[in-house]
């Protein structure tokens, strides 16, 4: 694991004016509760950080759900940030997945012009899920990086909008 050459971005130094104004949606899977737990709070925690008091949370079976409830709610929002998590396991299943909502999340965010941020976990061990969970003890808090990036992205994005 390593968080070796990401980018810096406090949403403290961005206009409050600005993000608090974004409409944020947040879809987390329900697979693997205290992970999904943590990266849920560290989202909620950031949307915070940013002014933003009442992020809509929508709550999907799992990461295989997330691009379609994704599409359905980026062209009403300014940022829409995908939470899951899948942990290998003895079968193909574990690239699939991974795969299908990798896709399904770029495509979205392409397609419609909204940020989506990534905050799907895919990794070997549920260790390594606890570790980036931002849970007590946790390394890494990806759900608060994926809300970061996504409503900093939202933010740039804004000084565009209504250029031709």
């Amino acid at each position: 694991m390593s968080g070796h050459g990401a980018p810096d971005i406090d949403l403290t130094t961005l206009n409050p004016a600005e993000t608090s104004q974004l409409k944020l949606a947040i879809v987390a899977a329900s697979w693997h509760t205290q992970i999904m737990d943590g990266l849920l709070d560290g989202a909620l925690r950031a949307a915070k950080d940013a002014g933003i008091a009442d992020p809509i949370v929508l709550r999907v079976p799992g990461c295989f759900e997330l691009p379609v409830a994704a599409a359905r709610l980026a062209p009403h929002f300014d940022a829409v940030v995908a939470l899951g998590v899948v942990i290998r396991g003895g079968t193909p299943h574990f690239e699939y997945v991974c795969q299908a909502a990798t896709s399904g999340l770029t495509d979205v965010s392409v397609r419609t012009g909204v940020p989506v941020g990534f905050g799907v976990l895919t990794c070997d061990t549920e260790q390594q899920g606890l570790d980036r969970a931002g849970l007590p003890g946790s390394k890494e808090d990806k759900g608060h990086e994926a809300v970061t990036a996504a409503l900093a992205t939202a933010v740039v994005l804004k000084q565009y909008s209504n250029q031709q």
